[in-house]
């Protein structure tokens, strides 16, 4: 054991200076930093298109928004209270699952969580390099079109793209989240600005948003379906949660350099639920003067910019990448960065950990990922909730009612205190996380496809799939939790 940073001892493999709780000096995000953080995320390809799947669906596009919202105000819940120990504590999300999971247990959640984020971290590249080959293809009249390569089935400028894309984030990694911090509080205002004035050039374009704001929602009497109304909100709800839901679980990687609590809950207060509606409803909206406008539903942002012509081009492709970019650093890359360093911290740093999610990212080819997955997006953010769901609930359970906020902060890193009994593996962490998942695994294989049936019931609980998740494991931790002395 060695002794440094204030701790009075710790362990070779689980402390390094990305994963020792933050210095005081350290601790400079205001309110409008976590606003501007959120904000910017907030503005991308994903969440543009999220109500449109909602309107697909049947909803008007005041359903569609409200969903958004309350979506986002129930996930904002669990973000302030898993971000309260990350402000109180500074540790990062890895760390913290120590106190749940056990000192060795915890590398499970935290490897998930980072998976989950390399999947997103490869396909928001995919998007942003696409955005960038689109709308130069517009430019040139498609010149840059030519036959897919041998094994990766895309064309030299794809991968050009693509790749130039990927690199960027790499500066990023370099320079580490105080780069992001920089990022994402200067791009806020930008995209904001870029979304109204989108708004603003669809309705004077268009003369008005046209039929699809008027348009009656399908679930009304008469309606083409008629009484299913829940039965699409419930697993819609459930997928807007799941957006976040990520991000919902390792918020203290970022709340640990919180000024106060109160910046924290503040700045993802005013930074979360409101900006994700207002940018459904632009999405939304713009794609309903699309109609008027080109004469076709144009719900893909990086086709619209393709069409639009002249600089509108350039500022699009511009506006799409910064978004794409900003969401992708803080919400993809973070976390699994934090979660690789916490495999082994005397070898793997967060700038490593953040370079192996960026390796990952290219290896998962998410462009065929994409390619083979039939209605993947929405499948994917269901059934990530489920096994997402479960940490959350164990780890809100054991901070706020178990531990009621106390948590030793020395014992998080010796292998020889609380939470690290029976050889740093917490059996009820455990146990609660694997009977968390389990109501939702049929469910999941069934709207994945790979099994034709399953009783109704697995259905039904799938399409709660997060809220299952966090009541069941969080519920069962209590059971078998040891209590503190």
């Amino acid at each position: 054991m060695e002794k440094q940073r204030g701790l009075p001892t710790h362990d070779a493999d689980l402390w390094n200076a990305d994963l020792a709780p933050t210095a005081a000096a350290d601790r400079t995000w205001t309110w409008a930093h976590y606003a501007s953080l959120w904000v910017a995320m907030v503005v991308c390809v994903p969440s543009y298109m999220m109500a449109a799947g909602l309107v697909s669906e049947g909803m008007n596009w005041w359903q569609a928004v409200a969903t958004v919202l309350l979506g986002n105000a129930i996930v904002l819940v669990p973000m302030l209270l898993i971000g309260h120990a990350g402000a109180k504590y500074g540790v990062p999300f890895p760390v913290l699952l120590r106190s749940s999971f056990g000192t060795r247990g915890a590398r499970i959640p935290a490897v998930a969580r980072g998976l989950v984020a390399c999947g997103w971290f490869g396909i928001q590249t995919w998007v942003g390099g696409s955005a960038i080959y689109v709308i130069l293809n517009a430019v040139t009249d498609d010149a840059l079109v030519t036959n897919p390569l041998p094994f990766l089935g895309i064309d030299v400028a794809q991968t050009i793209c693509f790749l130039l894309f990927w690199a960027l984030h790499l500066v990023f990694i370099k320079f580490g989240t105080d780069s992001i911090r920089w990022l994402e509080t200067y791009a806020a205002p930008f995209l904001i600005t870029m979304g109204l004035a989108l708004l603003i050039w669809a309705y004077i374009k268009a003369g008005g948003f046209g039929e699809m704001l008027s348009a009656p929602s399908q679930f009304v009497e008469g309606g083409a379906k008629e009484g299913q109304f829940m039965s699409t909100f419930i697993p819609g709800l459930t997928a807007m949660v799941g957006f976040w839901a990520t991000m919902a679980l390792n918020i203290p990687d970022f709340t640990r350099f919180a000024r106060s609590q109160r910046d924290q809950i503040i700045g993802q207060a005013v930074g979360l639920p409101l900006p994700m509606a207002l940018f459904a409803f632009i999405g939304v909206a713009v794609t309903s003067a699309t109609v008027t406008i080109y004469g076709e539903a144009i719900w893909d942002p990086v086709v619209l910019a393709g069409r639009m012509g002249g600089m509108g081009v350039v500022i699009s492709l511009a506006a799409l990448a910064l978004a794409t970019l900003t969401t992708n650093l803080a919400a993809n890359i973070v976390a699994p960065a934090y979660g690789f360093s916490n495999l082994n911290p005397q070898k793997i740093s967060f700038k490593m950990g953040g370079y192996i999610t960026a390796g990952i990212g290219i290896a998962i080819f998410p462009w065929k990922l994409l390619e083979t997955a039939g209605g993947y997006l929405f499948t994917w953010l269901v059934g990530y909730s489920a096994l997402l769901g479960p940490i959350a609930g164990i780890l809100i359970a054991d901070y706020f009612i178990l531990r009621k906020c106390q948590l030793n902060t020395a014992a998080l890193f010796v292998h020889d205190g609380e939470y690290g009994e029976n050889n740093g593996w917490n059996r009820a962490g455990l146990i609660a996380l694997v009977v968390g998942i389990l109501p939702n695994l049929p469910g999941f294989l069934h709207a994945a496809g790979v099994v034709e049936s399953v009783p109704g019931i697995f259905d039904s609980l799938y399409a709660y799939a997060w809220f299952v998740g966090v009541a069941v494991a969080g519920s069962l931790y209590l059971l078998l939790a040891k209590r503190p002395a």
